[in-house]
């Protein structure tokens, strides 16, 4: 289908723990547009770190067919998987996941490392994606010195360096205070506004009423797929549109 980024058919993952085999993921069909902001919800158990473990290509199903881009991914090697990862997909994570003893820029710029930009265009790169995140004053600044939620704009921009299809956030306002959180939601908007296409795994249904569309799981099913006709919209936090 014309603008799909992902498309999921028949999607299964089985575990197996001792001699119980776990059915974590149980026939997930869907598709996610270029541009939408879509929540995946679940409570504990539903199978959602399983399925944003799978579109974010760190893992693989037991069976079913995950196509990124038109690309079926569902079967490559875990390096070819680490290509695809660098390439395709932005995290973002709830603990932030940056080096302690690296400066905001140097974290910025660890995924231009992998992707073989020279020294040049990796700092050019990073300095204009943390100015864009409101940070060109803490550029120098290592994680012990910033607060949580100029700590998770880092990740947000190390998120978009690569201007990747998708940016996968999960459980992004986890270990933020309320007023940090709406802050990290605006930013997000501001990128879906810049064309980036979001997915936020969460279990907090005030996060998720920022999507366009909410999807639900239970027992490793998809339970609901609905249009949100009334998403949360914060103020905007002034970020600047990426150039392409």
């Amino acid at each position: 289908m014309e603008n799909e980024v992902i498309r999921l058919i028949d999607i299964k993952r089985q575990f197996k723990v001792g001699t119980e085999v776990v059915r974590a993921l149980r026939g997930i069909n869907l598709s996610v547009k270029k541009n939408e902001f879509v929540a995946l919800m679940g409570p504990s158990g539903s199978g959602k770190s399983t399925l944003m473990n799978l579109l974010g290509c760190l893992d693989t199903p037991t069976s079913g067919q995950y196509l990124l881009n038109g690309y079926d991914v569902s079967k490559l090697d875990d390096n070819n998987l680490a290509e695809i990862r660098n390439k395709e997909i932005g995290f973002v994570f709830q603990t932030f996941n940056l080096l302690p003893r690296s400066t905001a820029l140097e974290n910025v710029m660890l995924p231009l490392i992998y992707a073989g930009f020279n020294k040049n265009r990796r700092m050019e790169r990073a300095k204009e994606v943390l100015s864009n995140v409101q940070l060109s004053d803490r550029m120098l600044h290592k994680p012990n010195e910033l607060s949580g939620g100029q700590r998770q704009r880092v990740a947000v921009a190390r998120a978009l360096v690569n201007k990747p299809s998708i940016i996968l956030a999960d459980e992004p306002t986890g270990n933020l205070d309320s007023k940090t959180s709406v802050e990290i939601m605006a930013l997000l908007h501001e990128i879906h506004r810049a064309g980036n296409t979001i997915i936020v795994v969460t279990h907090e249904e005030d996060i998720a009423q920022h999507a366009q569309r909410i999807i639900r799981l239970i027992d490793g099913m998809v339970a609901s797929d609905e249009i949100n006709k009334n998403p949360t919209i914060p103020e905007s936090s002034k970020l600047e549109t990426q150039e392409s």
